[in-house]
């Protein structure tokens, strides 16, 4: 396994799509070593998750350590030298400490319930 960092993210989420998509244009113009996998067709085993528990944030390996939340975005931003000014802002003690309240107790589970409401609608209309 090589020492690239690997974020784990839902492509079928628009809102997760669209910003993970543009790091891995980012990422890719520049080489930069991060692999970006669609938890819908990940294996899953390699991030001791399941689907729904990785729908429910990013995930984030680096270095055999696994970041979630705004930790998983920060560890991200750091690879991408564009984003260092972030990582280093949303890493201030209050910064960070209000990102990961926004984050864990409004963003993400609002995130994630659209995402539970896609999955409803989708298969309502295969029944």
């Amino acid at each position: 396994m090589s020492d690239d960092t690997r974020v784990l993210y839902n492509a079928e989420c628009p809102v997760c799509s669209f910003e993970i998509d543009h790091y891995a244009k980012y990422s890719g113009d520049r080489a930069l070593p991060i692999r970006f996998e669609d938890l819908n067709r990940a294996e899953m085993a390699d991030w001791a998750l399941d689907r729904d528990q990785a729908a429910q944030r990013l995930y984030v390996l680096k270095d055999g350590q696994m970041y979630s939340g705004i930790p998983a975005f920060i560890v991200l931003w750091q690879d991408m030298p564009r984003y260092h000014w972030l990582a280093r802002i949303v890493s201030l003690p209050g910064v960070h400490w209000l990102a990961c309240k926004t984050y864990d107790h409004v963003l993400a589970p609002l995130i994630y319930r659209w995402h539970l409401r896609r999955q409803a609608a989708a298969t309502s209309t295969n029944s």
